[in-house]
């Protein structure tokens, strides 16, 4: 193994500290040379930087012109810059690197500390970045981005027949959807980066009141959450199997097969299969872009291998009826809406007008974490444009000999396209030899932080399955950060992979190495959730309170320390969780 991949980033001497805090939620494999020169180099990562200036927290001279330092590719696995998202702590006079560093990683104890730059400090920043703030805590809707969701479901619903394209037009297609990639980021940065704006003021409304678990029970059941919208659909059809006999019996055959069978089902007359097919084929239209790793275009998502969904179903059709995420979801909204009077009457019995108006301040900004989830769907549509054309070119050129394996298409550097569309003949060997090399980077657990701009050799790097993290006994507690509030006690299953889901029963608590949108189907089966890292702002906590699951995330190892099968309890209130049983 050579002792830096082909499309890794120089690090930045300006900005020297990376994470995978976050970072792994996006992207927890290695990026392919393709989905990341294409997607990221040339689509993304621009448009992270056009973010950060519109926050006005930088402007454009801070930034290399050809790779944007926002983050970084080391090892093929995708970074996100610490330094970067810390001077929002710097220059944003109302938060702070400490709150930020809390969102992102809460206490984990090897996050480098910040020293300061000499260009850290830029006071004339600062009307840009009030500004901003101002929009943050009085926007509770923001058309561009409403807009936008129209813009990638056309682009969805407007996709030809790939396979009638020519090579060429199929990559004018898949160009079209690069400087789309850019905006639609653009977008995305501006509410992923506000979103940590809304539990630091609520935090310090907590101090103020003695009520540190104030963030979390206000900011959820927010609603209009898109990266939660998936499970309610699921939640429809998984009804559809329950209420139905015939449905039931297919499933109960096993997932292998499943829609084959339900074809010869409706193809014999069967009403029931034929209603699933259909309401099943306008999921897909609708939601066909999500999957495990769904922001690498070489992954399989739901729409190229629905079996993925189809597991997640499986375990949901198990639930009753009164566990519907509506209901949870309305419980969570009630209680919020209790609790935001009773902090209300808190604030205003302290006589702090100052306090009052942060109060309604932070409550407004929650919004911009359910903006944050319709930011990243709609750029997760505009990926999975790009994937079909990918892979309908590798597909073709398979058939015909070019590749040795369709996949292979993804090997391909961003500038070889052209090249390659004009003649495919002679990369054969080329993108076979990368694919090996590629897979020997699936083997390797990538430092957590990459610190002043120190990027170990590849052959340095461990090897996944190699960590040495004791098993917890019982009566040991493991402590994490809460997510959302609530306490529950049920068995711990270790799920490492979201499409193999089928040892997760109703009520178990789903202990995850991460999460993301493919991921969280299996928290209408779960109880609660606990996840290795995450912090505030992470995924797994979002989508906890819209569905109203007790999680606690940041709890470090958790996958290796808590044993499959152990009687465990989680406390969403303070962040613990004890093993009760093994």
């Amino acid at each position: 193994m050579q002792d830096r991949w082909i499309t890794d980033w120089p690090p930045s001497p300006r900005w020297p500290h990376y994470t995978r805090a976050n970072a792994g939620e996006v992207l927890p494999t290695p990026a392919s040379p393709l989905g990341q020169q294409f997607t990221w180099d040339q689509g993304i990562c621009p448009g992270w930087r056009d973010g950060y200036i519109r926050t006005g927290n930088y402007q454009l001279h801070e930034w290399d012109t050809a790779l944007p330092e926002a983050c970084g590719f080391f090892g093929g696995y995708f970074y996100i810059n610490l330094s970067n998202v810390r001077m929002q702590g710097v220059r944003n006079p109302v938060v702070t690197v400490e709150q930020l560093d809390l969102a992102f990683f809460g206490e984990h104890p090897d996050v480098p500390p910040y020293v300061a730059h000499p260009d850290d400090e830029q006071l004339a920043y600062t009307p840009a970045i009030l500004e901003h703030l101002g929009w943050v805590m009085s926007a509770t809707t923001w058309p561009e981005i409403d807009e936008e969701k129209v813009q990638t479901r056309t682009l969805r619903a407007e996709r030809p027949d790939l396979s009638t394209l020519t090579d060429a037009q199929l990559l004018a297609r898949a160009r079209s959807t690069q400087p789309m990639l850019t905006k639609l980021f653009e977008s995305h940065t501006v509410s992923s980066g506000s979103s940590g704006i809304a539990p630091g003021i609520l935090f310090a409304v907590g101090q103020a009141i003695g009520d540190p678990s104030v963030p979390m029970k206000l900011l959820a059941g927010i609603g209009e959450v898109d990266s939660a919208e998936p499970n309610y659909a699921l939640w429809d059809l998984s009804r559809m199997v329950r209420n139905s006999a015939g449905l039931t019996a297919l499933f109960d055959a096993g997932v292998t097969g499943v829609l084959g069978r339900l074809s010869v089902a409706a193809e014999g007359g069967s009403a029931d299969a034929a209603a699933f097919l259909e309401a099943g084929g306008a999921f897909l239209a609708e939601y066909g872009s999500r999957g495990p790793n769904e922001w690498e275009m070489s992954a399989d998502t739901w729409e190229t291998k629905p079996e993925i969904a189809l597991a997640a179903l499986d375990r949901i059709r198990l639930q009753s009826d009164d566990e519907s995420p509506r209901i949870r979801n309305a419980k969570r909204v009630a209680e919020r809406e209790a609790v935001t009077a009773d902090v209300r009457a808190k604030v205003a019995a302290l006589g702090n007008d100052e306090l009052a108006g942060q109060f309604e301040a932070g409550l407004v900004a929650g919004h911009q974490m359910a903006f944050r989830e319709r930011t990243k769907t709609n750029i997760i549509r505009a990926v999975h444009e790009g994937r079909m054309v990918f892979r309908e070119l590798g597909r073709r050129h398979a058939e015909a000999g070019h590749l040795a394996d369709a996949s292979h298409i993804f090997m391909l550097l961003n500038q070889e396209l052209e090249a390659f569309v004009a003649d495919p003949t002679t990369m054969r060997q080329t993108l076979a030899d990368r694919y090996a090399d590629w897979q020997q980077l699936w083997l390797l657990e990538p430092p957590f932080f990459i610190k002043d701009g120190n990027v170990p050799p590849l052959t340095e790097w461990a090897k996944k399955g190699a960590s040495t993290a004791a098993k917890a006994v019982v009566g040991e507690v493991l402590q994490g950060v809460a997510g959302c509030p609530g306490t529950i006690t049920g068995r711990a299953r270790v799920i490492l992979d979201p499409a193999d889901p089928l040892a997760l029963e109703p009520g178990d608590i789903l202990v995850a190495p991460l999460t993301d949108p493919a991921w969280t189907p299996l928290f209408m089966t779960a109880g609660g959730v606990v996840v290795n890292v995450g912090g505030q702002i992470s995924h797994a906590i979002i989508v906890s309170r819209e569905l109203g699951l007790p999680c606690v995330v940041s709890v470090t190892d958790a996958t290796q320390r808590i044993p499959d099968g152990a009687l465990i309890e989680v406390n969403g209130d303070t962040g613990a969780v004890t093993v009760l049983e093994l």
